[in-house]
C-alpha cells in the first residue's frame, strides 16, 4: 500500500519524466510499478475477503453499530489523545476506530475500482471521471493512513502502549487495555487479571494508564491482557 501511495504521489507532482528512487531499484517506470502494485493489492484485498469470509458479518455489525450512549467519547477524544481519559464505549472498537473501518474499505474501494477502470478505460467522459475519483480518494485515504499510523505509533499520549498490540505479538499491558477498550477485557475476562489500584480510585485515571507499566515479577498472565487488534 505504501509502494502504491508513493508512486501515486510521485506521479501527482508531475514526475512522470524523472524515475522515483523505487523506480531506480526496481528497473520499473513509476507508471509500470503502480498498475503492478495496483493489481497486487486487488488481489489481495480480494483473497482477504475469500479467506476471512466467516469474519466479515461480525466486522462490519462491530463497524456500524454506534450506540447514543457512545456519542460523549466524540466530544472527549481531543483532549482524551494527550490525557488518555477516554470516553466510555462498548464492543471491539471504539467509535474513532469504526468510522476509520468503514471509511478505509470504501476509500480502497474506490481507489482500486477507479484505478482498474483508469487501465481499461482509454479516454473519454468516463476517464474523465475516473481519474477525479481515483485523484480525490488518494487525498483521502492517504490521511487515514496517516491517522491509523499516528494513533497506532503511540506517539500521542492517549495512545501510549497501543504499538505493542501491533509489533510485540499482540500483547497489551492491561491498564492500557481498559482505558482504551473497557469493555473488552470486562467481557474476555482479562479485566480480572494485572495487579490491583484500579483507575478509578486515581486522582488523573488517564495518567495513571498512561504511566503503569507490566511488573516483570508477575506471573504468567498477570498484568498483562490477552491478543488485541487495534487499527
Amino acid at each position: 500500500m505504501l509502494i502504491l501511495l508513493a508512486t501515486g504521489w510521485w506521479l501527482l507532482e508531475g514526475q512522470e519524466g524523472s524515475p522515483s528512487p523505487l523506480a531506480r531499484l526496481t528497473g520499473m517506470s513509476d507508471i509500470s510499478l503502480h498498475k503492478l502494485v495496483g493489481w497486487i493489492l486487488a488481489g489481495a484485498a480480494v483473497a482477504g475477503v475469500l479467506l476471512g469470509i466467516r469474519a466479515v458479518p461480525s466486522f462490519v455489525a462491530e463497524s456500524v453499530r454506534l450506540r447514543r450512549s457512545e456519542l460523549g467519547w466524540f466530544a472527549r477524544w481531543p483532549r482524551a489523545v494527550f490525557t488518555g481519559r477516554f470516553g466510555r464505549h462498548e464492543g471491539r472498537f471504539d467509535p474513532g476506530q469504526r468510522i476509520l473501518n468503514i471509511a478505509l474499505i470504501l476509500g480502497l474501494a474506490a481507489l482500486i475500482g477507479s484505478g482498474i477502470g483508469l487501465v481499461l478505460v482509454h479516454g473519454g467522459p468516463v476517464f474523465v471521471v475516473l481519474a477525479q475519483v481515483h485523484l480525490w480518494t488518494t487525498y483521502v485515504v492517504t490521511a487515514l493512513i496517516l491517522g491509523h499510523v499516528l494513533v497506532a505509533s503511540g506517539i500521542l499520549p492517549g495512545y501510549h502502549g497501543v504499538w505493542r498490540s501491533m509489533h510485540l505479538g499482540g500483547q497489551l499491558d492491561a491498564r492500557v487495555a481498559r482505558r482504551l477498550w473497557p469493555a473488552w477485557p470486562r467481557n474476555s475476562g482479562s479485566g480480572r487479571r494485572g495487579r490491583a489500584a484500579p483507575e478509578e480510585d486515581s486522582e488523573h485515571p488517564g495518567m495513571a494508564a498512561l504511566q503503569e507499566r507490566s511488573d516483570p515479577r508477575s506471573r504468567a498472565g498477570e498484568g498483562v491482557a490477552g491478543p488485541r487488534t487495534t487499527r
